[in-house]
């Protein structure tokens, strides 16, 4: 027996507010209302200004950066929620953060996205539904269902239709994998548009710094795709991108990513580096008070507003992949 009504309502945190209203316009419903705001010392505040008892509630928090107050404000909507009766209550976290602490690297180190997973259903959440995680068994830390969309649909549609297949010979085109660990979604990336794949190999001294050493596959002459998960401060990526011009020989470069946390210097890194485009998906949203000539940002609130759905009519989303 379902425990929630046809009543379908969303709420959303202070991370992407946009994003949240394109969702409810996909849905053709009305944003809840609802206050999120912050006292002088920094808690989070939320009140819920409708009823929500017995719905199927959906709350949209990335948890970008400032990442701490967006994860609070998302637990305590969640927990406002459950304490108001929600039939159920599925968290959409386009973005979800910490999840680069996956696993204990070295002695005594957290694993913070599984106490982040804790956290979320701990405070009431029956379900979760985000993007592209940055490890893709982030999705075991959880004891609720998670749906896990993939953003390579979206650059795929996004490709095929810059670089149409009737115009280009697969053979001058390659994606490249700037790091050993993103090979399984460059893969998964390079069978849908029909390319060869490369690797970038490198090692990180520490956090957000990384050396080129190797690239293992033939990109010389070659337009080159780097396909990532995210990108922080873009240290990585454009290092990669340098490489294969200079070490590679490679024609040209493009790059995507889901995620554009964009942190520090990313942008002028971008801006200095060898790629002629940068893509990201809107997850996150875009801060820079100057719009940047190089990033691109694709809207995918629709394909959350469809995952939405299918959710609700307790419906497969597999036609989403």
């Amino acid at each position: 027996m379902i425990a929630y009504g046809d009543n379908i309502q969303v709420f959303c945190g202070n991370s992407n507010p946009e994003f949240a209203k394109t969702i409810c316009k996909e849905l053709g419903i009305e944003m809840g209302k609802a206050v999120v705001k912050h006292f002088a010392d920094g808690e989070a505040s939320v009140t819920l200004e409708e009823t929500v008892r017995g719905a199927d509630v959906f709350l949209i928090q990335s948890t970008c950066k400032p990442v701490n107050d967006h994860l609070m404000e998302l637990l305590v909507m969640i927990d406002a929620c459950r304490r108001a009766s929600a039939g159920r209550i599925t968290a959409v976290i386009p973005y979800f953060g910490y999840a680069r602490q996956d696993r204990k690297a070295k002695s005594r180190d957290p694993i913070s996205a599984k106490l982040v997973a804790n956290m979320l259903t701990a405070a009431g959440a029956n379900r979760i539904l985000t993007m592209d995680l940055h490890a893709a068994q982030i999705q075991g830390f959880f004891d609720i269902p998670l749906d896990h969309l993939l953003g390579n649909v979206t650059f795929v549609d996004y490709y095929l239709k810059k670089f149409p297949e009737e115009s280009f010979d697969h053979e001058n085109f390659i994606v490249v994998s700037p790091d050993v660990g993103s090979v399984g979604r460059a893969r998964a990336f390079a069978a849908k548009v029909h390319m060869g794949l490369a690797i970038v190999d490198k090692r990180r001294p520490k956090a957000n710094i990384s050396e080129v050493m190797n690239i293992i596959g033939d990109v010389h002459g070659k337009t080159c795709i780097l396909y990532d998960d995210m990108v922080d401060t873009a240290g990585s990526l454009c290092n990669a991108a340098k490489a294969l011009v200079e070490m590679g020989g490679a024609k040209e470069v493009y790059a995507c990513a889901t995620h554009g946390v964009l942190s520090g210097p990313a942008y002028e890194r971008i801006e200095e580096s060898p790629i002629k485009e940068m893509v990201f998906l809107n997850t996150i949203p875009e801060i820079r008070n100057t719009p940047s000539c190089k990033c691109k940002f694709l809207d995918v609130a629709p394909v959350f507003a469809r995952a939405i759905e299918h959710i609700h009519g307790a419906t497969s989303i597999a036609d989403l992949f």
